[in-house]
């Protein structure tokens, strides 16, 4: 295989000082981030990738992305989080039963212990996405964190909603993966597995109801995550170096978190997976049932054809504002779908500029 950009490159935010800072949560596994800086003062900024992405969402050479727009427009301490589900790590290349409990629970709280050691009392904003976003508002809402002065959360925030066919998918796909097909995890670059192999043999498969484009990995991924042709993304959103990478882009992932998703959507909200597990008696059964006294004002965003979680921002948005009326703000971007509002080639003119706007505020 032949790479036009590198795997894991740093390259795509060439001018600011980067440095790695791991730590570890309190369930036993190792974590990291990346710290761009160019003025280690004022606000600073954590970003979340969601599941099978991973810090290099946010740093893409190929356009001008989500760190480097931040730094140039007076956000100079941006950090990105790789968290559990991110694919830097091993952690999804295997039957592992970790849930979005333990995501909030043990990543954020070690992760912000990690940073507040750092930059001290500064303020704290965090962009998150997808399942990124689910679990940190599920630990800002269940009270695992604090002290966080504003959230922009893309995609899905506490009430996951999915199409009817990614409904059926939920409903079927993780046991038939695991105890029928005997596949450990899903993974978009199957089609780079030896001929024949069970991989190689679905990816095969997947591209015969997929004949949108020529990219194997993007037929892997519609078939990993919502309901299209192609499900993530517009093509027209995306650069071609973007869409040709995907593989790298997005990673390898145990199909448990599929079965939270599908226990969130039954129940119409974030709730916990086994509320009768003690471990995780320090958070609520039900995330929202405490809304009404979380101050962090929230940005919800959504592509205006999200074809992932639909319309989950816009309900989740009404729920809160319902509870705290004007607290919250939601942003539908139009001609956007789930990964593009943060990965498109053109987002920093139709995207970036709004949650900016935000930040400033809620920093001012």
């Amino acid at each position: 295989m032949t790479r036009e950009i590198a795997l894991y490159t740093l390259e795509g935010v060439p001018d600011a000082r980067i440095t790695t800072h791991p730590f570890n949560t309190d369930d036993g596994l190792g974590l990291s981030m990346l710290r761009f800086v160019r003025d280690p003062a004022g606000d600073v900024v954590l970003i979340i990738h969601g599941l099978t992405t991973s810090s290099d969402m946010f740093i893409m050479p190929e356009h001008r992305n989500l760190v480097r727009f931040l730094l140039d427009n007076g956000f100079t301490d941006v950090w990105t989080l790789d968290f559990r589900m991110s694919n830097r790590f091993p952690y999804n290349r295997a039957r592992h039963r970790f849930t979005m409990d333990d995501i909030a629970l043990f990543d954020f709280p070690a992760a912000l212990r990690t940073l507040r050691a750092v930059v001290g009392e500064r303020r704290v904003h965090v962009i998150a996405h997808c399942l990124g976003s689910v679990s940190f508002m599920m630990s800002l809402f269940g009270g695992a964190v604090g002290g966080i002065a504003s959230v922009i959360a893309n995609s899905v925030a506490l009430t996951p909603r999915v199409p009817p066919w990614s409904q059926v998918k939920l409903a079927v796909a993780p046991d038939l993966a695991e105890y029928v097909l005997g596949l450990p995890y899903l993974d978009p670059n199957w089609h780079q597995e030896p001929r024949f192999t069970p991989g190689w043999l679905l990816s095969r498969l997947v591209d015969l109801v997929h004949p949108e484009c020529d990219v194997p990995a993007c037929h892997m991924l519609s078939l990993m995550w919502g309901t299209g042709w192609p499900a993530l993304y517009s093509h027209d959103k995306l650069h071609p170096v973007t869409h040709a990478r995907g593989g790298d882009l997005y990673g390898a992932t145990g199909v448990h978190y599929y079965r939270h998703v599908r226990t969130m959507v039954r129940a119409g909200r974030a709730v916990k997976f086994d509320r009768r597990d003690a471990r995780y008696d320090a958070l609520p059964d039900d995330y929202l049932a405490g809304a009404a006294e979380v101050g962090t004002p929230v940005l919800f965003v959504t592509g205006e054809k999200n074809r992932v979680f639909t319309d989950s921002n816009i309900v989740c948005y009404e729920r809160l504002e319902a509870v705290a009326p004007g607290r919250h703000e939601l942003e539908v971007i139009p001609g956007y779908g789930h990964q593009d509002v943060f990965m498109g080639k053109d987002v920093h003119q139709d995207v970036f500029p709004r949650l900016l706007e935000f930040l400033q505020r809620q920093g001012a």
